[in-house]
């Protein structure tokens, strides 16, 4: 495991998308009239503390969380091909792992090794999320119900890295993202084939990975693109997408991110080790919230409640020390 994670982060540097240049420019961020507002940028501003530090040996990277109502985090481990449940004590609870393809996963697209990323937690406590292989026969959405094993709901391309997972509970569907294939999907929340629901340029990669995270919100599908370090906007149009509209820009290795109850924004920012919020749906200002001072280690996902964040950090270049940071939000 210890090789294969320096294998990966080996693979990324190469790449040089997730590793932040000595100096990189600050957010740009598209305004209401097509204009660039004032940016801020610098030190960390949000009270952090690591609540929980995971073992990289045994491919304990986090990728992606769901948080649920009594507080227990749901998080991804992606090299570790698991599930796992973090109480609020800290305290790690594994509930499924799901099985290595024959070939180990050195078929899986881009990365080369198989990982579990996009989770989603339903209100009577059933979790889904997504599995990448490189192999046809395991690839694909899974729905994990209370105490019993995994099952495959839908089956998705090998030849494909799904990653990001919402559910929009108002047509309970499923939208996730394919960061290879450059691709939004639906999938009912039943299960059942997959359709392409978006393969707009705007999602696609341009050297290693593309669209991103994804959330519903406002009668709008929006996600990220990592290698184009954008915030995107999609409208529902009845069911079908509208125009892409660019939100942000400049947010260099944007993974992850999840909405605020006012509507901001806020970001992980993968190889620049930096947590930003940008308000107001995107349209106006972005501040990085945290830095890797903070202990961010190749944040990926966070989760947003009341003025509470955690953040997931995978340590995917870093290999030092991924973990679970809670954070608050300072009130407006």
């Amino acid at each position: 495991m210890r090789r294969r994670i320096r294998t990966l982060a080996v693979a990324v540097a190469a790449v040089g998308v997730l590793a932040a240049p000595a100096t990189h420019p600050a957010p740009a961020v598209a305004g209401p009239a097509g204009g660039v507002p004032a940016v801020t940028s610098g030190p960390s501003t949000l009270p952090a503390r690591i609540a929980v530090h995971f073992d990289p040996t045994t491919g304990q990277l986090p990728e992606n969380i769901t948080w649920a109502p009594d507080g227990t985090a749901y998080l991804t481990f992606a090299a570790a091909r698991q599930v796992v449940a973090v109480d609020p004590a800290g305290r790690t609870r594994v509930l499924a792992t799901l099985p290595a393809p024959a070939d180990g996963g050195v078929h899986t697209p881009v990365l080369g090794f198989a990982l579990t990323t996009g989770i989603v937690r339903t209100g009577d406590g059933t979790l889904y999320f997504l599995y990448a292989s490189g192999d046809a026969a395991s690839t694909g959405l899974y729905r994990l119900t209370p105490g019993q094993p995994p099952r495959r709901i839908t089956a998705l391309p090998a030849t494909g890295l799904p990653n990001g997972l919402a559910l929009d509970p108002t047509g309970r569907t499923f939208y996730l993202t394919d960061s290879v294939l450059g691709t939004i999907s639906t999938v009912p929340l039943a299960g059942g084939p997959a359709r392409v629901w978006s393969s707009a340029s705007a999602l696609a990669a341009t050297g290693f990975l593309g669209v991103n995270g994804v959330k519903v919100r406002g009668g709008a599908v929006w996600v990220t693109n990592l290698d184009q370090g954008t915030l995107l906007r999609i409208p529902l149009r009845q069911g079908r997408p509208g125009a892409v509209e660019v939100r942000a820009t400049g947010l260099v290795g944007i993974d992850d991110f999840a909405f605020t109850a006012d509507g901001r924004v806020v970001a992980a920012l993968n190889g620049p080790n930096t947590v930003v919020g940008i308000d107001h749906d995107g349209r106006t200002r972005t501040r990085t919230l945290l830095t890797g001072a903070d202990g961010l280690q190749n944040p990926t996902s966070v989760a947003v409640r009341g003025h509470t964040v955690l953040v997931a950090s995978a340590a995917y270049v870093t290999a030092t020390d991924p973990n679970l940071i809670v954070a608050t939000l300072r009130h407006r």
